[in-house]
């Protein structure tokens, strides 16, 4: 929900709301949302507020946004990597969380407020004095109404004044009332990150139970610089930052090894043509990394996409099925297989060394050949087949029929069937609907789920491997 703007009220009003929120434990702005919530929902004026009494003083208890949503504040600092912050906003967004984003005088030098809160769909505070904001003390407000505080580029000016205790800009006012924790991002030159001063600055904020992400080594912005001190990116920092947020989860496969295969694979016609298809590897990927979550050890056996790599997973990156077939075979043995991928069925028998021209004759001959079958050949291993191995069945039409064949006909365990008719948007899209397979000898069951993220499918999936596969045995 946007952020609310309230202005010119009496002062026994003001203070009345400012009573009504601290009784019930929310910010003056979240109040008023309430208020309004009521009176939209009765058809009527909300409830009077009560007169002012003298309460018990005392830190109100943290608060987070309404919608449930844990809350960040996002605080930009004055450097060229805060480009990189509205990547952020859109990271953490994506982890379910809330933004509110607090641009530093410098900040706006490079990127707007505008932007920032476009990005995050909320107001976005720029000035210590801001007579809309600080009628109830908003720079406390920003600092308290928040779960984390991030600060991203944390700036060498910005790390010394936080560790010396100045508030002299909202930002650092923010800082200084903050009674949630808080991670910094450092960026800076490399010859700024190893002076001495900031070195005593950093043991500082690490002695005051500030957590740090980064900064990693590289190429700076100056030409010729390289080194320690490059902001780390937006990914890095939004896993940090949800860890921060969120207890550790349950990890049922830790200690298990998982193999998983994602993407197309593209089978080359000549240098410059190939065979391919539209998968785009997000279903394989999100397995990917709910299985490095449940605490798997895995590796991802990927085929050309265009996503970044899951953190904490072994990537190996690949062309073609037979190039996909080698790696599978190479990460084995492990616990549980799941081949997600949209192998290639088909090759050209002999690939053109030279691009294909156009003749007067007309096209050139293509005789196809079939590509390995990776998940029947794993399936019927003597040696080193996973204990469980999980199949995809991607169809257009009799989609549990064709399941049930090809979980009779590879020899797999389960499968997951899809339906990719183009009206789905499954190919390349972020949603999916599924059935999954079990096989128990001779009978298959068919669990049938709702449509949902691919995400959300994940951690489905996963769970239900969870529950089969004990993490002892």
């Amino acid at each position: 929900m946007a952020s609310l703007t309230i202005r010119k009220l009496d002062d026994a009003i003001r203070d009345a709301l400012r009573l009504r929120a601290a009784r019930s434990g929310r910010s003056v702005e979240d109040e008023v949302r309430v208020i309004l919530r009521e009176a939209a929902h009765d058809g009527a004026s909300a409830a009077p507020m009560a007169a002012p009494q003298a309460s018990a003083p005392g830190r109100l208890p943290p608060t987070r946004a309404d919608d449930g949503l844990a809350r960040v504040t996002l605080v930009i600092g004055g450097g060229i990597a805060a480009y990189k912050s509205l990547d952020l906003i859109r990271r953490l967004k994506e982890r379910h969380i809330d933004v509110r984003c607090v641009l530093t005088k410098a900040a706006q030098h490079f990127v707007t407020p505008l932007a920032a809160s476009a990005l995050s769909h909320e107001r976005v505070y720029t000035d210590l004095f801001d007579p809309d904001s600080e009628f109830d003390a908003g720079h406390i407000r920003l600092a308290r109404d928040s779960d984390l505080i991030v600060v991203a580029p944390a700036t060498a000016d910005l790390m010394a004044k936080i560790a010396h205790g100045t508030a002299d800009d909202l930002a650092s006012a923010i800082l200084l009332a903050a009674d949630v924790p808080i991670l910094l991002a450092p960026a800076m030159n490399p010859l700024m990150w190893n002076n001495a001063a900031t070195k005593r600055n950093v043991a500082t904020l690490q002695r005051d139970g500030i957590a740090m992400i980064g900064p990693n080594a590289g190429e700076m912005a100056e030409a010729g610089e390289a080194g320690v001190g490059r902001m780390a990116e937006p990914l890095e920092i939004a896993s940090a930052a949800e860890r921060l947020l969120r207890p550790p989860q349950p990890r049922p496969l830790a200690g298990k090894r998982m193999l998983i295969t994602a993407g197309p694979t593209h089978e080359p016609i000549d240098p410059v043509r190939y065979i391919a298809n539209r998968s785009s590897g997000k279903q394989g990927f999100a397995i990917a990394a709910a299985a490095h979550a449940a605490g798997a050890d895995v590796t991802l056996i990927s085929g050309p996409v265009e996503l970044d790599d899951p953190l904490g997973v072994t990537v190996k990156h690949v062309e073609s099925a037979r190039d996909m077939l080698r790696q599978v075979e190479a990460t084995l043995p492990v616990d549980i297989a799941i081949f997600a991928a949209a192998v290639a069925d088909w090759r050209v028998a002999s690939e053109g060394e030279q691009k294909l021209k156009k003749t007067a004759a007309g096209m050139p001959p293509l005789q196809l050949v079939e590509n390995p079958d990776i998940l029947a050949t794993i399936s019927h291993r003597k040696d080193g087949r996973p204990p469980l191995v999980i199949g995809f069945a991607a169809e257009t039409e009799h989609l549990i029929e064709n399941a049930k064949t090809k979980i009779a006909r590879k020899g797999c365990d389960w499968i997951v069937a899809n339906d990719v008719s183009p009206a789905t948007g499954v190919m390349g899209g972020d949603r999916n609907t599924v059935h999954l397979l079990t096989r128990h000898g001779e009978n298959i069951e068919v669990d049938s789920w709702p449509v949902m993220t691919k995400e959300e499918v994940a951690v489905e999936l996963i769970a239900h491997v969870a529950k089969t596969v004990s993490p002892s045995s």
